[in-house]
């Protein structure tokens, strides 16, 4: 890099120090304080080993699980990271080879551990890797903790790293807690009488090369479902991720595979889990026979409406229930909570915000649900992370439950829409990299707070609030407090028409996000397609007003 005439990489490889923020490690893998490497990984590991250290100090054993994903390098940093944690006297349950993010999390919980590492950069392109932290509840680290771990973590230099491995203290794990974990996730079956008659539910699955393909055709099978067809060249691990351009569920191109083979055996569904398989996409056939995508709005309405239809007609549904979603989640998750006399809690994006209200409330009611935008939902509470296993089990129940009626999943989204409302979602990344990208974006933040938008789209601005204030303002003046458990750095109008945008920079990648919704009425299933062409012009509209 120094030879090279070009010092961008050079400045972007040690311009900083790669940040360990309140979820960890991601960044980009090579050489550089600023970048994913054994060093980095490290220090990271020793500063969460001392704050371990210092918060158990009573306790003989402090324990963690490290787990990893398929990624180029995942073995080799979680290795390193379990000979760390054994080097400093913690005691660490070592997955034998790649496992889902979830059961990272279960295995946390079920072996009674303090915290917990799993190396994973999620769906992000394939020169990414990360560092999950998780605490002693299986749920990534939330204050007080999470500044206590950086300010660890902060100290470290690569000097003081302990990298000689205790192997006493590093155990393997793989397949027996697999069964457990898995047994647990059946118990989410809400019908399986009527999975026996739909057993034969020709399911579409792909991995897109991750850790989905160590459990999820296994669940699959334990929940009934005889008819899963794997998609051949994607149950194959690969850090590289070959067949798709990224590896994210949320784009039509990373299921081309799997819908190429549901064409050719006429699938009832698709389903497509993230390298890390905490999340899940999929695509059905729409009224005229056409394969098209559900995406993560979606995807979250329509578990949570057949989880509380479906245990209310079941007679499972109690007063003390309650869903989560987070605040950029479409708002007609309310309704149905509303319509069902459920409680429903909005929280930060993150599902160790939703893992935070399941905490708040053990013991005293019942989580039964909750997910957001970005492909991910957690149906239990025995797991404390998004999770694409128990989320594709309870899908293809969901697909039985409406062929059960001779209808298709769209059928379904169609039925919620018309009893409802009809709602749009789009999402808009603004990618700034770099250290100038890191500017505008901040810039961008200032300007929304100084200037806020009176009007999107030719809709008027009737409320607005900033989670980092902690501010409500309507447009007759009036101002609230919002009761939310910490700030964040995000703003969200609210029009009268039922429009919502969200504002807020990612926090692991370099951009900043739109999250925007616009509503309609639906009478019928015939409507949706005009509704879908006016919610188009509406969104359109709406990035005008925002130049976006």
């Amino acid at each position: 890099m120094i030879d090279n005439p070009d010092k961008t990489d050079l400045i972007e490889s040690f311009y900083k120090d790669l940040e360990f923020g309140t979820g960890g490690l991601r960044g980009i893998m090579g050489a550089g304080s600023n970048r994913m490497n054994i060093y980095t990984v490290g220090m990271a590991t020793q500063g969460f080993a001392n704050y371990l250290k210092k918060n158990f100090v009573s306790r003989a054993e402090i324990s963690v699980v490290v787990c990893h994903d398929c990624r180029n390098n995942s073995r080799l940093y979680a290795e390193t990271v379990a000979d760390i944690f054994s080097a400093n006297g913690i005691k660490v349950y070592l997955f034998e080879d790649m496992r889902p993010t979830p059961e990272c999390s279960f295995a946390i919980r079920h072996f009674g551990c303090q915290g917990g590492v799993n190396i994973t950069a999620s769906h992000n392109p394939r020169e990414y890797n990360g560092y999950k932290a998780y605490w002693e509840d299986g749920a990534q680290v939330l204050a007080p903790h999470d500044v206590g771990i950086i300010e660890e973590v902060n100290k470290v230099t690569v000097s003081d790293v302990r990298f000689e491995r205790n192997a006493e203290l590093i155990q393997m794990i793989g397949q027996e807690i697999d069964k457990i974990y898995l047994d647990k996730i059946h118990t989410l079956s809400i019908d399986p009488e009527m999975i026996k008659r739909q057993r034969d539910l020709k399911i579409v699955y792909t991995p897109l090369h991750g850790t989905g393909m160590t459990l999820i055709p296994q669940s699959l099978r334990l929940w009934g479902f005889e008819n899963v067809h794997c998609v051949e060249e994607q149950m194959v691990k690969d850090g590289n991720f070959p067949t798709v351009v990224s590896p994210n569920p949320e784009y039509g191109e990373a299921l081309t595979m799997a819908l190429r083979d549901a064409k050719a055996m006429d699938a009832d569904i698709v389903m497509a889990s993230d390298p890390d398989a905490d999340r899940v996409g999929m695509a059905c056939k729409n009224g005229k026979g056409e394969w098209v995508l559900i995406n993560g709005n979606q995807t979250c309405l329509i578990f949570l409406y057949y989880i509380i239809t479906n245990r209310n007609n079941k007679g499972l549904l109690k007063p003390s229930d309650f869903i989560v979603k987070t605040i950029v989640t479409t708002e007609v998750i309310q309704k149905v909570a509303e319509k069902n006399n459920i409680e429903m809690r909005d929280c930060y994006t993150g599902f160790k915000w939703i893992a935070r209200e399941i905490r708040l409330s053990e013991g005293k009611q019942q989580y039964i649900g909750g997910g957001e935008e970005s492909y991910g939902f957690m149906a239990e509470d025995f797991v404390r992370d998004k999770d694409a296993v128990s989320a594709c089990s309870l899908l293809a129940e969901i697909c039985a439950y409406a062929k059960d009626q001779q209808k298709t999943l769209y059928d379904l989204l169609m039925d919620i829409y018309m009893e409802y409302g009809f709602s749009k979602e789009h999402t808009v990344n603004v990618v700034r990299p770099g250290k100038t990208g890191a500017d505008e974006i901040r810039q961008m933040m200032e300007n929304f707070r100084s200037n806020p938008p009176v009007e999107l789209g030719g809709s008027k601005v009737v409320l607005w609030k900033d989670y980092l204030t902690l501010e409500t303002k309507s447009a007759d003046g009036s101002t609230s407090e919002l009761p939310m458990p910490d700030t964040s750095n995000v703003l969200q109008w609210f029009c009268d028409d039922g429009t919502k945008v969200s504002v807020r920079p990612s926090g692991t990648e370099p951009k900043i996000k739109f999250y925007i919704e616009v509503k309609d009425v639906m009478n019928e299933a015939a409507d949706y397609e005009a509704c879908e062409k006016r919610g188009d012009a509406k969104i359109a509209a709406i990035q005008a007003s925002l130049h976006i």
